[in-house]
């Protein structure tokens, strides 16, 4: 009889012993068992992958050897715990489904603290820890991650290995190994002595002749043990194999707050609890991204700190990306770490043809996907696939700020100058002087031809000549003119006068209004590149910054090749040869323009300069959607001209990935339910500029333009409340200083005095 203890294949010495008619059995007293427990628990929660780590090397060995042979998950297997092993688990990729320990008590301890100190236990659910010991009381990390799904060994596994009736009393030194050894010698060589007589060994013959009947007696004998065997409660013979495994049951413990019993495992099939169901394991992703408003960025406070995950510590993020891989991950089922690039940021690639960023995180498969503000171009296509669109065309926009005008409540004075109006007063003084002048020495006048006028007419003194030229200004004239010819002619010249002056001053203080609410500095790119006055940037090294070089080289051999074939000798290249280049080189000045005024490092950046530039004399050329998003909650920007350069945005996949399909469907899918409208919504919300003050043109004049014709108004009544007490005091004097005189009746022969009348 052979009996094998050895955790190797051993096939060859199976089918040796077979041939001979040698009773043959493979007992298993490695950590091969605890593994295949665990295995089976993990694909009882749909795992297709794992990450072992083993307290010793000598496990290590057994457990690769087990899954090379005999295991339905791609699995990792780590030893001892150091910082070159900590940081060779955290840049797997891609992320493993779940981490399995294999350890005892004390061990498991010892593990987990490096493991949490190295910062791989980041997801406690997807840790599995089984205990090979009975000491799990001593377990260290119970109410620190009860999220960990833990598999201890049941008290009834001591009584059935012991062959006791429950409840029973394990010993302190119980070893579930040795007391299996034992039991598999108590059955085989009881079964050895009364099936299978010991023969003496009288001889030895390398090619002896064997009994073929006695030899297949022997081998359906073994058949028959095994399947006793395999029936009895203290051991596990699984159906496809012959190995004798230990029945160690084990509970299934995982519950983040009453660490409650969800399962158990018996002969190495788990079962789960009444109400209580196997967690599947979902996949999980490293997602890219950067910082792109509204897209992707990092939370802040108000003070403009960074918000951090309190379990984690990373960053948290927010936006429009964000929103949209959230709900991704609730339709599609998987969980993801947001990853930023260490290098870059979208990506560009080098001269020796390496790529950063994003892009290179993909090619190098740092990353599983990314989800940012990633434009599909034919160069990034060259390494990594994109999926469907998620968001339409966008382009290329210029951002400006809108100039402060100088508001003034005497606005309307400046459309005159000062000379102007300085004449006009003078023109006024002399016409009244010139009027009194007239009616005073004309023969002809109300005041010298009594015969002509005996009726009451105006006296034009020079108070009354200065009322006169005043409110010939007005709309209501100047009242009764003068009568003399003379005077006649004065007044008609000056009243074309004032016709003329109130007819250019309405039609220069219109103009002057609607010239100021229409001006705009400029309307288009190309008008932009034609002046001088207004300087302008972009982003250092973005797609926007790409894009005009690219124009500006494709600018520049162009015009080589019109060059070339001008200058050629060959008659066929005559129809080219024109005085004038016909292709307008607007991208080279602009690429000029853009590297004098040195292009910013952040998007944030360039909006800041706008912004500080008053007078509208400086240009931010960004993406479409970003400046639109940051003129929607900013009531100083305005966005010139048109949208050009449109291309999509769409999820950048690995080459070849089997994402690429399902992410398309689902995008498709959340297109139909109109969702990406929806999410539009919430960022380019236009609602936050109705705060903005009104400046749209159709609303009219301003009241800060025109109100000092108000005040003056308010200045006339105060003056001429003023005048009014000034009336009123003087008259009262004037009534106080005059003198009583007595007066005697005429006719009267007396000398009686007469009552005091009051002089009028």
């Amino acid at each position: 009889m052979l009996l094998d203890v050895t955790w190797i294949d051993s096939r060859y010495i199976a089918s040796a012993a077979e041939e001979f008619g040698i009773p043959y059995f493979h007992v298993d007293l490695s950590i091969q068992t605890y593994v295949k427990l665990m295995e089976s628990f993990l694909l009882a929660r749909a795992g297709n992958d794992v990450v072992y780590i083993l307290p010793t090397p000598e496990d290590v060995d057994v457990t690769i050897y087990l899954l090379i042979a005999d295991s339905y998950l791609r699995a990792i297997v780590f030893g001892e715990l150091d910082e070159e092993t900590v940081a060779r688990i955290k840049d797997l990729r891609p992320y493993p489904s779940f981490y399995a320990v294999v350890a005892g008590t004390m061990q498991m301890n010892a593990i987990l603290h490096k493991a949490i100190d190295g910062g791989l236990v980041r997801k406690p659910e997807k840790w599995n820890l089984l205990f090979t010991d009975l000491e799990t009381d001593k377990y260290a990390h119970k109410d620190t991650f009860p999220e960990m799904h833990r598999l201890l060994m049941d008290t009834n596994a001591c009584c059935i290995l012991l062959q006791q009736l429950a409840p029973c009393v394990c010993p302190d030194s119980f070893d579930p190994i040795g007391v299996h050894l034992a039991n598999v010698l108590d059955i085989v060589v009881g079964w050895s002595i009364d099936v299978v007589p010991t023969r003496m060994v009288r001889a030895f013959n390398c090619t002896p002749e064997l009994d073929r009947e006695e030899v297949a007696r022997i081998i359906t004998a073994r058949e028959e043990l095994l399947s006793q065997m395999a029936l009895m409660t203290q051991f596990w013979i699984a159906q496809e194999s012959s190995m004798i495994r230990p029945n160690l049951n084990l509970s299934i413990i995982s519950s983040s707050t009453t660490n409650q019993i969800i399962g158990s495992v018996a002969q190495g099939q788990p079962a789960q609890a009444r109400n209580e169901t196997f967690r599947p394991s979902k996949r999980f992703f490293r997602v890219g991204t950067t910082e792109s408003i509204p897209w992707a960025y990092r939370k802040r406070d108000s003070g403009g700190k960074m918000v951090r995950n309190p379990i984690t510590g990373e960053p948290q993020w927010e936006g429009y990306c964000i929103d949209f891989l959230h709900q991704l991950s609730i339709v599609m089922n998987f969980d993801y770490d947001l990853v930023s690039p260490r290098n870059g940021t979208f990506g560009l690639r080098d001269p020796d043809g390496r790529w950063d960023g994003l892009v290179g995180d993909l090619v190098t498969g740092e990353i599983d996907f990314a989800i940012a503000s990633l434009k599909m171009t034919a160069e990034r296509e060259e390494v990594v696939d994109f999926v469907a669109p998620y968001f339409e065309q966008t382009g290329i926009l210029i951002a400006m700020r809108k100039p402060v005008r100088e508001t003034s409540l005497f606005k309307f004075m400046t459309v005159l100058r000062l000379e102007v109006w300085l004449s006009i007063l003078l023109a006024i003084v002399a016409t009244a002087v010139m009027l009194w002048l007239l009616d005073k020495f004309s023969p002809y006048s109300a005041k010298n031809n009594k015969d002509a006028y005996p009726y009451e007419c105006r006296n034009f003194t020079l108070k009354e000549s200065f009322w006169f030229a005043l409110t010939s200004f007005t709309p209501q004239g100047g009242g009764e003119a003068p009568k003399a010819l003379s005077g006649r002619t004065l007044v008609a010249a000056y009243w074309l006068f004032v016709v003329l002056m109130l007819a250019t001053f309405t039609a220069n203080l219109a103009a002057f209004l609607t010239v100021e609410r229409m001006q705009t500095p400029v309307q288009s790119l190309e008008q932009l590149s034609r002046q001088s006055r207004i300087k302008y940037t972009v982003v250092k090294d973005s797609d926007t910054h790409d894009y005009f070089r690219n124009m500006k080289n494709a600018e520049d051999v162009l015009y080589q090749m019109w060059r070339n074939l001008t200058l050629s000798s060959g008659n066929d290249q005559a129809q080219y040869r024109v005085w004038d280049y016909p292709i307008k080189e607007q991208y080279i000045n602009i690429l000029s323009a853009i590297e004098s005024a040195e292009p910013v490092s952040t998007a944030a950046d360039g909006f800041r300069r706008v912004n500080e530039h008053l007078d509208a004399d400086f240009a931010f050329i960004h993406d479409s959607a970003e400046i639109r998003y940051e003129i929607s909650r900013n009531c100083n920007f305005t966005e010139v001209g048109e949208v050009f350069a449109e291309q999509p945005y769409g999820i950048a996949v690995q080459q070849g990935s089997h994402l690429q399909d399902e992410l398309s469907y689902f995008i498709l899918e959340l297109q139909k339910e109109r969702y990406f409208e929806s999410l539009t919504a919430k960022f380019w919300n236009n609602s936050a500029r109705s705060q903005c003050p009104n400046t749209d043109d159709s609303e009219g004049i301003t009241l800060e333009s025109l109100g000092g014709v108000f005040i003056a108004t308010l200045v006339g009544l105060a003056l001429a409340m003023i005048t009014l007490l000034g009336e009123v005091i003087y008259y009262r004097r004037k009534e106080r200083n005059q003198n009583f005189i007595k007066v005697a009746p005429f006719g009267t022969g007396d000398n009686k005095p007469t009552p005091p009348v009051k002089a009028r």
